[in-house]
């Protein structure tokens, strides 16, 4: 059917994403082909990773970090489009254990209770910069340093205690929506720096009609609420 300015062809995009948002993004992706006809292709990885191979002129069209440096960085060096980096989610950090009596909130870090922390690795992923920056404000990061499991990314981390390679480890609150298994300590805010996720529209995707829609509908309310249920914050500005 022929619309007002031309007509609609569904198209294919390629979106580099940080692995602690994997299941938000695939929700997200299946209700923008819903609502639109086109299709995300999503590439999952910690954010110093994607960052890299954007650098090496992977052709991602749209990049979602775990922080805001990398986006603008991204723009900064002439990699994505000025003014297209924007905050989709506050991430929130979590200390967590498969052991359902491990976890009951900070002192089971100075306990002498298990053998293996995991965080994932603070160089390339936020979530594991922010781990560090708890257990320094805590006072007992040096006395955990030869226990730590570091993971390439936080989905490397989260399966680091899911299978018992570590007894518990620092992941996304995000990853375990919906899950009741084991035990948990959301960490305070006043922890850690804020964990700012950015977007931000590339340069492969800045003439892609269906790349600057996904842009569009990741700021919308649908996504918006799918964020929300996976336990993200909200941009406060």
């Amino acid at each position: 059917m022929a619309l007002a300015g031309g007509s609609v062809r569904a198209e294919e995009i390629n979106v580099a994403v940080a692995a602690n948002f994997t299941e938000a993004a695939t929700e997200i992706a299946a209700a923008f082909q819903a609502a639109t006809g086109h299709r995300a292709l999503l590439s999952f990885g910690s954010t110093g990773q994607l960052f890299t191979q954007i650098t090496q002129n992977a052709p991602f069209d749209v990049f979602l970090a775990a922080d805001s440096a990398r986006p603008a960085r991204a723009v900064k060096e002439g990699l994505a489009v000025a003014g297209t980096n924007f905050t989709y989610a506050i991430g929130k950090l979590v200390l967590w254990s498969a052991d359902p009596g491990l976890v009951t909130d900070e002192t089971v870090l100075s306990a002498d209770g298990f053998t293996r922390i995991a965080l994932a690795n603070p160089e390339t992923a936020p979530y594991g910069a922010a781990a560090v920056e708890v257990m320094r404000n805590l006072g007992v990061h040096d006395g955990l340093e030869p226990k730590f499991v570091r993971g390439n990314s936080i989905a490397q981390t989260y399966q680091f205690v899911a299978t018992g390679n570590a007894e518990l480890g620092f992941v996304a609150l995000s990853q375990l929506a919906g899950r009741t298994e084991g035990s948990a300590w959301i960490v305070p805010d006043d922890l850690y720096a804020p964990i700012r996720q950015d977007a931000v529209l590339l340069n492969n995707g800045a003439g892609n009609p269906a790349a600057q829609a996904f842009v569009g509908f990741l700021k919308g309310p649908e996504a918006a609420a799918i964020i929300a249920r996976y336990g993200y914050g909200a941009d406060a500005g």
